[in-house]
């Protein structure tokens, strides 16, 4: 269950590195403002606010990929806190996206997925 929970959490990580590119590096092009349903003109107007939650998201991917090596290295006991805090943060997120703005629903659901699965076989792996 440890190495099932330990795949989730690193396809997590991979979804929120290209989130992080989406919103930090691409925010203003045609296809991620069709992705996020934004006007040439919301997406100027929002282009900081969309960097440094881009940011956000890169740095919950970092965290969960550390602490996938450190289980891998033996280290259980810090990388699970790691991918815990990692992948937690990410599906507390998407909770917060989900009940902030229903109409955002898929986008939600997307982005909480590989987490809460990740969560769940970690803690099944762990207990076991």
């Amino acid at each position: 269950m440890i190495t099932a929970g330990l795949i989730f959490a690193a396809l997590a990580a991979l979804l929120h590195v290209y989130i992080f590119v989406m919103e930090s590096l691409t925010w203003t092009s045609p296809r991620t403002r069709a992705a996020f349903g934004t006007t040439p003109e919301e997406a100027e107007t929002t282009r900081l606010l969309a960097f440094n939650q881009g940011f956000y998201n890169l740095f919950l991917a970092i965290v969960s990929a550390i602490g996938i090596a450190e289980i891998g290295t033996g280290r259980t006991a810090v990388g699970a806190a790691l991918v815990f805090a990692g992948v937690g943060s990410m599906a507390a997120a998407a909770v917060v996206l989900l009940l902030s703005a229903p109409d955002k629903a898929r986008a939600a659901i997307t982005q909480g997925t590989f987490p809460l699965i990740a969560v769940v076989l970690l803690i099944l792996g762990l207990v076991s």
